[in-house]
């Protein structure tokens, strides 16, 4: 069989081939024993059709167009073994399907074009001695007292009084009901859905409640009722109050005083596996020493990435896009799904065809990082040492001891996963990394709409 290769962009490569004149009557007289033996036509034995009789009912054309196809498929199959072509997802034909079936004859060579997606040649053009910028983390002592103090809060005792008015800090137990500012049309006072509760207990913290909510009751006495004026963020998930001045009847029930407990010895003992507060900080520092370290290094890693990224040369085949942009809308799904949605009825068609339009990208952008670091372990001969591997194995399977775990499957995720870091050590060694402030490299972000991030806990 004749093949002929043309390199097509994007990863592709052209094939003419040219199917030989005793393959096409081959694949004619196969057909039609197949329409024969299947063919139930009235007035003859099931397989008893004559010829003449079964192209006449058929029509030339039909049985032409079944010879084409499973030419097509048989012919595409060997040549690509002919030529050692590894080829990804499904063939494209190039050629007119209605003009091969115009011009087939059985015992005729019959010669046709199709293209097939190949994995990608990748190039790095640079991969040493570039400079790169990250952004370093660095630990802030300031965080082991405010986890200290949280959990002085959280294991506070609440202790009523009743010689003062509310304050910031408080524990306060209020009954609200609320309305709209402003009445409707027909100058009627407009409730608030959800906005009224009885013996309800609120934490005296700013940024707890929509805004002026809290505000209206600190000042207030046990027993002491009052009109709050607040309003609604505008970007409020219930569009008929977003944005509009509410008016809130409260009464304070009863005011509650946090005591702190002390942050000994004892309280340590209490919130911890350790004995003293000494043994509590320290382990509290070296976590969060290890993970600003942690972020530094990802921080670096992704930093390399990036600039190789902006350093391969490769043209992407669309087959692997789609797989990749399919994974992405996949594990979209399954998260969804983990948070109690419904994706049946979520995910329409047009809003997965909006998923995939929008992954597309990020999917082109991660399959030239996974190229790049491949390149770059082929071109440095970095590999994982087959020792180092089979523990890593070990050690994960040992921990599903009682599931059934696809040993090979976890080899494969655990060597890329140790391939990359060994890489990315690799490039963090051959290139300047500068490490420069927290957040001086962070991208402007958009304001957030006023109070929308105090809709969790709005009381409305």
């Amino acid at each position: 069989m004749k093949v002929i290769q043309e390199k097509l962009p994007a990863s592709q490569v052209g094939l003419d081939i040219e199917i030989p004149p005793e393959m096409s009557a081959q694949a004619y007289e196969k057909t039609l024993r197949e329409f024969t033996r299947n063919m139930n036509i009235p007035g003859f034995r099931k397989g008893k059709v004559p010829r003449q009789v079964l192209v006449q009912r058929l029509g030339s054309t039909r049985i032409k167009a079944a010879v084409i196809e499973e030419l097509i498929e048989d012919s595409l199959k060997k040549a690509l073994e002919q030529e050692s072509i590894e080829a990804i997802g499904q063939f494209e034909l190039r050629s007119s399907f209605e003009d091969l079936i115009s011009s087939f004859q059985p015992g005729q060579a019959l010669t046709f074009s199709a293209a097939v997606d190949v994995p990608p040649s990748a190039t790095v053009a640079q991969y040493k001695g570039l400079t790169v910028q990250a952004e370093e983390v660095v630990y802030d002592p300031e965080t082991v007292e405010g986890v200290l103090k949280d959990y002085q809060q959280k294991t506070a005792t609440l202790v009523p009084i009743d010689d003062r008015p509310a304050q910031m800090g408080d524990a306060v137990l209020v009954d609200f009901d609320g309305h709209l500012a402003e009445p409707d049309e027909n100058g009627e006072t407009v409730p608030i859905p959800g906005g009224s509760a009885t013996d309800f207990q609120i934490d005296l913290e700013e940024g707890r409640f929509i805004e002026g909510f809290i505000e209206g009751i600190v000042g207030m006495k046990p027993g002491e009722s009052k009109a709050v004026e607040a309003t609604f963020p505008e970007g409020y998930p219930q569009e008929d109050v977003a944005g509009k001045p509410a008016v809130f009847d409260i009464t304070l029930q009863e005011v509650k005083e946090r005591e702190l407990p002390d942050l000994d010895d004892v309280f340590a003992q209490d919130i911890s596996e350790f004995e003293t507060m000494a043994e509590l900080r320290e382990s509290l520092e070296k976590r969060y020493t290890g993970e600003a370290e942690q972020k530094t290094k990802t921080n670096t890693n992704e930093a390399l990435v990036k600039e190789m990224v902006n350093q391969i040369e490769v043209e992407l085949p669309e087959t692997l896009i789609k797989r990749e942009v399919d994974y992405m809308v996949t594990q979209t799904a399954m998260r969804l799904e983990q948070q109690g949605l419904d994706i049946k009825q979520l995910l329409t068609k047009e809003l997965v065809e909006g998923m995939r339009e929008r992954s597309r990208p990020e999917a082109i952008t991660r399959l030239k990082q996974t190229l790049a670091l491949g390149e770059i372990a082929k071109q440095e001969s970095i590999s994982v040492a087959e020792e180092d591997l089979k523990a890593k194995v070990d050690e994960f399977i040992a921990g599903y001891q009682d599931k059934t775990v696809d040993r090979d499957r976890v080899r494969q995720v655990i060597e890329e996963e140790m391939l990359e870091e060994k890489v990315l050590d690799w490039l963090a060694e051959h290139n300047t990394v500068e490490l420069v402030p927290e957040g001086s490299l962070a991208e402007d972000e958009a304001e957030e709409p006023a109070g929308e991030g105090e809709l969790a806990e709005a009381p409305a």
